[in-house]
């Protein structure tokens, strides 16, 4: 069985194409661990997609249970990229 047939057999309401492509980038991000943290703005640029398109990819994405989002902050505080772990 392939690694992304999940991904190859899920149907557009359950998993549409903008998710399918950002899990796909992520997976790749990730090279031999199962984590990764690319910004939004990266995986925007890279894959020539709007930021909200990459929000919803990544909402569509935990909500299939195929990422879990972890926030990540800097010693003052403020926010910094999120850590994605590939399930």
């Amino acid at each position: 069985m392939s690694y992304f047939n999940h991904i190859y057999t899920a149907s557009p309401d359950e998993l549409p194409h903008r998710a399918r492509t950002v899990y796909i980038y992520l997976c790749d991000r990730a090279g031999k661990g199962s984590d990764c943290w690319p910004a939004v703005r990266t995986i925007a640029s890279d894959l020539q997609l709007s930021r909200s398109t990459v929000k919803r990819a990544l909402h569509d994405l935990i909500k299939a249970g195929l990422i879990e989002k972890e926030a990540r902050f800097r010693e003052n505080g403020s926010n910094t990229s999120n850590r994605f772990l590939i399930k």
